[in-house]
């Protein structure tokens, strides 16, 4: 075997069976090697975008995301979707061409350090060897999906792709998850079985089908509402009784949840990774008043907040040994119910035109088993609060790093997982131009996503906040685009709607539609005010 088919081989083993990115000379061996294992290439037009489809195809598989990009530009252009990675904890194999260290000694062109600048935003970043391919390409897989997953970087020279290997290959078994000791439990499973006003909160540590479980359960033996980030919305159903829904970016909201944060004795945060939260979710909580129990996959070094008790490990384990046998009977008052219906009342669906209306239709229109992305903007905080999950990963964002031009090509990872799901992305204006030109990849995969873009011809978010500091308005406006003949002009569907009925319509012919459909939401750049 090439170097570049055993590291192929460990990616289909880990059932990857998708790569995305664009190739150049310096990667021809490991696109074979993918293409000869069964792991298909799907050629993307710029980078970045490839590595957001690679996480969309992640999270409907929970194989690791793979990125393909050559030599120099082609790797470089790459970097903010692997940060992004590594924010969001996507386990993500970045595989970049590289220049022979021979030949770099001697030559010029596109000779650039890859591992240095890769180094900061992975986890890990290699060197590929033929002698050491089988244990390369097992480390990389090994850390990035250990502990908090996210992206592993594997520098490949071009003699060496094509080498021969000659490692005997030394696998590592999965780690064991780590559970504490009954004796360390104790003092939590004694708080937690004497809570009068429990509480939980969510986040990316627990997301998994297992994880959604684990939730549920504590919540209805606690009688213990529930707050998630907004990469684990989901995991909690959001039609449950118990459901407080997502926080982490609406003043709105956190004006409504933290108080009731504030009055609960015991705090149960499962996987709870504050990389989410904004400055409202800052010390949320004070562990000298209430106890905190915080079960997490790396210890607490970012001291967004503290706790009573800290246990690193297994979260859904840990959690399972914490419960007692019992029910208890939850908050005295009605506390949860009086928040659940302020949160009701500070964004509801709309009976206007507009952004919040939109998402309301949205939602009532598609199927409940939809995938939604949302890109970085004003309507990602509004559709984070209003867009119901009942299943885990049902709506996915940038929410770490919080980068535009993500929802388009996510959507387009999972959709090329799940063909027959309906998938859709809802993006502003901006954001949707940064990665239009991928349309072009979503007609040649016969993709069938709906693409929802609120055109305000604005940065609205930012021009929010120039308003509000009184500042004048520079930088922030652009020319209304028409969308929906950008979707025709890719061979897709494209249609501009600015009433209820017209979007109405749009969704229903997009979900009877053979090609993808671009649906332009004629909104004004000032719908968003108090919206969130």
């Amino acid at each position: 075997m090439r170097a570049a088919d055993v590291v192929a081989k460990r990616l289909y083993d880990s059932g990857c069976r998708w790569a995305f990115g664009m190739p150049g000379g310096e990667v021809l061996t490991l696109l074979d090697a993918l293409e000869k294992v069964g792991i298909q290439f799907v050629l993307c037009r710029h980078e970045n975008a490839a590595g957001f489809m690679a996480e969309g195809s992640y999270h409907r598989t929970g194989a690791p995301a793979i990125l393909l990009a050559t030599v120099g530009p082609g790797a470089l252009n790459g970097i903010n979707v692997v940060e992004n990675a590594r924010e969001d904890r996507v386990p993500m194999i970045v595989l970049t061409g590289c220049v022979d260290p021979e030949t770099e000694q001697t030559y010029t062109h596109q000779v650039v350090d890859q591992r240095a600048v890769f180094a900061p935003v992975t986890k890990a970043s290699f060197t590929l060897n033929a002698g050491a391919a089988h244990v390369i390409a097992d480390k990389a897989v090994g850390i990035a999906t250990e502990g908090r997953p996210g992206p592993v970087h594997i520098d490949v020279p071009i003699s060496v792709a094509d080498a021969p290997a000659t490692g005997t290959g030394i696998l590592r078994p999965p780690a064991l998850a780590m559970v504490p000791a009954p004796s360390v439990l104790a003092d939590a499973r004694a708080a937690l079985a004497g809570a009068k006003r429990p509480l939980i909160v969510v986040g990316l540590d627990a997301v998994s089908d297992a994880g959604s479980d684990i939730v549920r359960k504590a919540a209805e033996r606690l009688n213990a509402p529930v707050i998630t980030t907004y990469k684990a919305k989901g995991l909690m159903p959001e039609d449950h009784a118990l459901s407080l829904g997502g926080a982490g970016l609406s003043p709105k909201s956190d004006a409504i949840l933290l108080p009731l944060v504030a009055q609960a004795d015991v705090i149960l945060a499962i996987g709870y990774d504050p990389v989410e939260m904004r400055a409202g979710w800052q010390n949320p909580w004070d562990p000298q008043r209430q106890i905190v129990i915080d079960v997490t996959a790396e210890p607490n070094h970012h001291y967004m907040h503290q706790s009573s008790h800290n246990f690193i490990g297994d979260c859904i384990e840990t959690v399972a040994a914490m419960l007692s046998d019992d029910a208890l009977a939850g908050w005295p008052d009605d506390s949860v119910s009086q928040t659940q219906n302020a949160l009701a009342q500070a964004f509801p669906k709309g009976d206007t035109w507009g952004p919040a209306q939109a998402i309301s239709i949205c939602q009532d229109v598609l199927p409940a088993d939809t995938l939604a992305t949302a890109d970085s903007g004003a309507h990602r905080i509004l559709l984070s609060q209003m867009w119901r999950c009942t299943f885990p990963r049902a709506l996915t964002q940038s929410s770490g790093f919080c980068t535009m031009g993500c929802a388009l090509p996510l959507a387009m990872g999972a959709q090329i997982v799940e063909p027959d799901r309906t998938v859709v992305s809802f993006s502003g204006d901006a954001g949707f131009l940064m990665v239009a030109g991928e349309l072009a990849t979503a007609a040649e995969n016969n993709l069938k996503t709906i693409f929802v873009v609120f055109v305000d011809a604005s940065l609205a978010l930012i021009e929010l906040k120039q308003r509000g500091r009184q500042l004048k308005n520079v930088g922030v406006d652009m020319a209304r685009s028409d969308v929906a003949a950008i979707g025709r002009a890719f061979g897709g569907n494209g249609v501009s709607v600015s009433t209820a009925d017209g979007l109405k319509a749009a969704l229903g012919d997009a979900q009877k539609a053979d090609t993808f459909t671009v649906i332009g939401v004629e909104i004004d750049k000032q719908a968003y005010d108090n919206a969130f």
